[in-house]
């Protein structure tokens, strides 16, 4: 899953770790700016529209995750509450503060992928429901929980969006939540 792609470099910057999904995605990992492992997200999604056959570079927004989530949830139930049961799961005992380069890498270069790969297939009835397959769904969740608490060990933001839609909230909280909005 792992590539280089010289077309994901974006405003100059190099990506850390690149990522192609389904030939359908390809997600960057860029150092931010808000802690020393600050991890940014960008991605590009295959568009032929375009000439170049890839959508402009684009920052995945917690919103665009949860409406795909609740694609999944209307079409799949079940199956959707399931891996939201186990993302939240992973939240609490698996995603810890990044605190060196060594942890950081690690993560971009072997953990996420062999995780992903084999969660993947545990919850491959959801890959063709909503816009994002899992996969990809499943690698930006869990780059998005490393960012939150490597910028700040007792975020929550994103728990709380999984916790709002595994517990059916209805959509103005989901919204708000996943908008950072009260």
């Amino acid at each position: 899953m792992a590539i280089s792609q010289p077309h994901m470099i974006s405003k100059g910057q190099k990506p850390l770790a690149i990522f192609r999904v389904n030939n359908s995605y390809i997600l960057g990992v860029y150092q931010g700016s808000l802690s020393k492992f600050d991890l940014l997200l960008k991605f590009r999604q295959k568009d032929l529209k375009k000439k170049s056959g890839w959508s402009n570079i684009r920052t995945p927004k917690h919103i665009h995750w949860a409406v795909d989530v609740l694609i999944k949830m209307n079409l799949e139930k079940g199956k959707t509450q399931e891996l939201l049961s186990f993302l939240i799961k992973y939240w609490d005992n698996d995603v810890k503060t990044i605190k060196s380069k060594k942890e950081q890498n690690n993560l971009l270069k072997s953990k996420i992928i062999n995780e992903i790969n084999t969660e993947a297939k545990k919850y491959s009835k959801l890959s063709n429901k909503g816009e994002y397959s899992i996969k990809f769904l499943l690698l930006i969740a869990k780059l998005l929980m490393y960012q939150e608490k490597t910028n700040y060990p007792q975020a929550y933001m994103f728990r709380n969006l999984l916790v709002a839609l595994e517990s059916g909230e209805d959509i103005f909280k989901i919204i708000s939540v996943a908008t950072h909005s009260r």
